[in-house]
């Protein structure tokens, strides 16, 4: 079994167990998010849940501390619903990669950029491909 295979399979076991467990929260801070990928050490001791929410910035901080307080009760579903010898830690961080994607389109649109320019081929560039640089 390689090195990367157990952690890999017991953080994709999470990640469904608590795609279904976080909406069922009671918490009116938590906002509507989605469980984007979730990462597990090596000694299978420490998971960190990487998630995104919609909303506006005060939603966000909200269900980061709707969270924070369900951390020992959703660590507890996980000791539950998966067999292992310890249950690990449980963190909570926001997944931003796709909020700086929209960010970036954002500022694009604000500016006038529909998509980048298309640079063209300069004139001395166009022989290159034939030539190889042999000169034999």
């Amino acid at each position: 079994m390689p090195a990367g295979a157990r952690p890999e399979r017991v953080a994709e076991e999470f990640r469904e167990i608590l795609a279904e467990e976080i909406p069922r929260l009671k918490d009116p801070r938590v906002g509507f998010l989605t469980v984007t990928h979730v990462e597990v050490s090596a000694d299978l001791r420490k998971a960190t849940i990487y998630y995104t929410v919609l909303g506006e910035n005060r939603d966000h901080r909200r269900t980061r501390a709707g969270l924070a307080s369900a951390r020992a009760h959703l660590r507890s579903v996980l000791g539950h619903q998966v067999r292992m010898k310890f249950t690990p830690d449980i963190e909570f961080r926001e997944d931003v990669g796709l909020s700086h994607v929209e960010r970036v389109n954002q500022l694009l649109r604000e500016i006038g950029v529909a998509k980048a320019p298309v640079v063209p081929a300069a004139d001395g560039d166009e022989g290159l491909d034939e030539d190889d640089g042999d000169d034999g």
